[in-house]
């Protein structure tokens, strides 16, 4: 009696077992199928840059969208989001690291949200080394350093306007490849020279100098749309171009103007002659880059790659 009551108890013990066995089998299955839907949502965000260096920009950029709805990156308490590219499978978004940017470690944070609304968070640390900028005194006419008063309305107005230019934004990249030089005179890369006009300090430059003969052709340095095409006080006559995603290019000093506003333009065409209008010491053009109100070296955008 004492044994048939053990094989028994032995009997119930592996029923037990083998019920236990197969009722984790298909948790053991969910978790894994689990697994394999989290790993469908990694993403690879490419970065693409000169240096992490005041002045620089990094574009960054996803291939693959198809079942991705908004992008958002924070960095330095900016809020930039991704827009389409040239292919339409493709996001893409710049940051500018200003003219002024500390030294120091920062942090970016990648934002995704997916079709069936999951949000993904990724967080990138940039490194921001110091970058040394030359002094340089230059000397021009007097009204370009202290301006009479009759003037003050046409400045506050125009720097009002250029605000409101740069304020604008295009969802969608506008730009058509590489960047190219805009004209085929000496390049001077003098951007971030701190200035002292007439011994009087002023603001850092902004850009970089192209010295060319008095009426040389400009070209545009990508595709993009003609926000600004104005005479203005300091910069002479400029023109101004929207490629997207709050990346413009400022060309100034022109002895003439050949876009308009509104107009599409197309990389290399013609906008305006070399010229010497406005706060100069010469013939030449003033190419700029702004990236959301980031003040960019142009050569920074002329080492980043598109396909």
């Amino acid at each position: 009696m004492s044994e048939s009551l053990n094989f028994s108890e032995t009997v119930k013990k592996i029923y037990l077992i083998i019920v236990l066995v197969f009722s984790l089998v298909p948790l053991c299955l969910s978790c894994l199928q689990d697994e394999n839907k989290q790993s469908a949502y990694d993403i690879t965000v490419d970065l693409d840059y000169r240096a992490f260096q005041p002045g620089e920009v990094i574009k960054l950029s996803i291939k693959d969208i198809s079942d991705i709805k908004v992008v958002q990156s924070r960095f330095l308490g900016k809020k930039y989001c991704f827009g389409k590219g040239r292919n339409a499978s493709e996001a893409l978004v710049f940051i500018g690291l200003d003219l002024g940017l500390k030294p120091g470690t920062y942090q970016m944070d990648i934002s995704v949200l997916y079709d069936d609304g999951k949000i993904q968070h990724l967080k990138k640390k940039i490194s921001v080394v110091e970058k040394e900028f030359p002094v340089k005194r230059l000397w021009v006419e007097e009204k370009f350093v202290t301006p009479p008063p009759k003037v003050h309305e046409r400045i506050r107005w125009e720097s009002e306007l250029l605000k409101a230019v740069y304020d604008i934004f295009t969802p969608r990249w506008l730009g058509d490849g590489k960047f190219i030089i805009p004209s085929e005179g000496k390049t001077v890369p003098n951007f971030g020279e701190r200035r002292i006009f007439n011994n009087k300090p002023h603001s850092s430059h902004s850009g970089v100098d192209i010295t060319s003969p008095f009426g040389s052709p400009v070209k545009a340095s990508n595709s993009g749309k003609i926000v600004l095409a104005n005479d203005l006080y300091f910069a002479g006559k400029t023109v101004i171009i929207d490629h997207g995603l709050g990346v413009f290019t400022l060309y100034c000093h022109f002895s003439r103007i050949l876009a308009k506003r509104g107009a599409f333009i197309k990389r290399g065409e013609i906008i305006g002659e070399i010229g010497a209008t406005g706060r100069v010491t010469g013939p030449h053009l003033h190419w700029g880059v702004k990236i959301l109100g980031s003040r960019v070296d142009p050569f920074s955008l002329l080492s980043l790659e598109f396909e």
